[in-house]
């Protein structure tokens, strides 16, 4: 699948998982891919594969893709096993923003690591950076008024308010060192 191709698949597969049922969520997705875009200048041949994953990296929620309440590993296991997804693709939405964390206090870590190996760091990198500096409704944003949003809509005691708190410096880690290369691609000659 080109990655041309790759794009033009993922939006309507994300539309029709989450549109109706969470359209909050799609309008989230759908922003992420807006920020995914901009970061094309850094990403190279990659660039259209990092724009269909963040339109895909939440589809875990969708009611009918929710198996164990763990969304990066629902919607990773419907891409892989469904979907049969770019394998990037499925990586990617697998370990998005600091997943692994998330994981590990659900006690999923060593499913999503074994099943699921870890893709390229800068696209990661990439991909936690359109994710979190992007509100629920699709808005830019930055990466600390997000984890605030994330942390006091599910509670700072809750396993999600937690996670995100412990995240934090890492997802402030993969937003500086994205605006690094962005700045680094800006000062290169043409």
């Amino acid at each position: 699948m080109s990655s041309t191709t790759l794009t033009a698949w993922a939006y309507p597969l994300a539309e029709s998982l989450l549109s109706e049922p969470l359209p909050r969520r799609w309008a989230h997705s759908q922003g992420v891919a807006e920020r995914a875009r901009t970061l094309a200048p850094i990403l190279g041949s990659d660039a259209d594969l990092l724009e269909a994953t963040a339109v895909l990296h939440d589809i875990g929620y969708a009611p009918s893709l929710a198996k164990t309440g763990f969304h990066p590993l629902d919607g990773a296991r419907y891409l892989r096993d469904v979907a049969h997804a770019d394998d990037r693709v499925v990586r990617l939405v697998a370990h998005h923003s600091c997943a692994w964390m998330e994981a590990e206090a659900r006690g999923l870590r060593d499913e999503l690591e074994e099943e699921f190996p870890r893709e390229n760091a800068h696209l990661a990198d990439a991909l936690c950076f359109c994710d979190m500096n992007t509100t629920p409704d699709g808005t830019p944003t930055n990466p600390v008024d997000r984890v605030n949003e994330i942390a006091g809509r599910y509670g700072p005691d809750s396993l999600i308010g937690t996670f995100i708190r412990r995240a934090e410096p890492e997802i402030l880690g993969c937003t500086a060192r994205t605006l690094e290369r962005l700045a680094a691609a800006k000062r290169q000659p043409t």
